[in-house]
């Protein structure tokens, strides 16, 4: 279909009896940045290797760039980049002949290969240590040189499996205009992540996967505006949850409080007013409070509100 990259046909993969994907569909469109939004154990990464070809598929049908794609299928594969969540990068080598090596991979050779590497550094922010050793790098600096790698030899369709789990602040902020930098190229990214900031500012369209299942699929603005709500989270000391739930209950800024993994939820219109009251009722009820979390509405509120799970529970 035209304008399309990429198409998840009711794909399924299990494991023994746990079934990890349970029949997920959707499609990315040329140009746009895709995210894949649930807990460690949703299923994106196993989703994201089917996509991929590194793992086949127990049911459904994948197809990228209009033609059905299996692990074999070797010509589609070398139109896709792959940034997994593992770095694969030789620490006593430097960044460039990292990218040499990946780009031989991909049969680049001569002044080809020499450009990709120098635009690749670029890309990532990394031309000045271009010629320093891997383990000279910072843990932010070898994600982005893992993408680099990932993008050596100019896909079409990009995976990013949690690009900036543990980075330094410089490359959080990198590794998104890197993507921004690749979407206005005309390239389709998939991108999983757990920080909300990143999602909101560069999809433009999420799947919310919870159990190996899609439940939400939209524009994060719309998902947003229809199902998201401020939230306060809330521990207190044992032996008062009786009196404390009924409490939270009566206050005029709850819509409704419940209780989920030993925190008691409170959804609000505005969190912050939701949360002087909750801390004013448990001072004056003396019940100690363990600790408290604000979260305005996001898409980890919408999710938070879909599922009962925290994303990163």
């Amino acid at each position: 279909m035209e304008g399309i990259v990429l198409e998840a046909m009711d794909i399924a993969k299990g494991y023994g009896e746990v079934q990890a994907v349970r029949g997920i569909s959707f499609r990315v469109r040329r140009g746009e940045v895709f995210g894949l939004l649930g807990p460690n154990g949703a299923g994106k990464t196993t989703t994201i290797s089917m996509l991929t070809g590194l793992l086949e598929p127990d049911g459904g049908e994948i197809r990228v760039l209009g033609s059905h794609f299996t692990p074999g299928s070797r010509d589609l594969k070398a139109r896709i980049g792959l940034v997994p969540q593992e770095l694969a990068l030789y620490p006593t080598l430097s960044g460039r002949d990292n990218l040499k090596f990946f780009g031989r991979i991909y049969e680049l050779k001569g002044s080809r290969l020499r450009r990709r590497v120098e635009e690749a550094l670029e890309m990532v922010g990394l031309a000045e240590r271009g010629g320093d050793a891997v383990e000279t790098y910072s843990g932010g600096m070898e994600r982005r040189l893992n993408i680099a790698a990932g993008l050596i030899h100019e896909p079409e369709l990009l995976f990013l499996d949690e690009p900036t789990v543990g980075v330094d602040p410089q490359s959080r902020n990198a590794i998104p205009e890197s993507v921004e930098a690749l979407k206005e190229r005309g390239m389709s990214v998939v991108y999983t992540t757990h920080y909300m900031e990143e999602a909101q500012r560069l999809w433009d369209r999420v799947a919310i996967v919870d159990e190996g299942e899609i439940i939400a699929l939209d524009t994060p603005a719309a998902l947003i505006r229809r199902e998201g709500t401020g939230m306060v989270r809330v521990r207190i000391g044992d032996g008062a949850e009786a009196p404390f739930s009924e409490k939270l209950a009566s206050l005029p800024e709850v819509r409704r409080a419940y209780r989920r993994d030993g925190w008691f939820v409170v959804e609000a219109a505005d969190a912050r007013r939701a949360f002087v009251s909750i801390v004013e009722a448990a001072v004056r009820m003396d019940i100690p409070v363990g600790a408290v979390e604000i979260l305005e509405p996001n898409l980890e509120t919408v999710f938070l509100k879909m599922t009962g799970k925290a994303l990163r529970d």
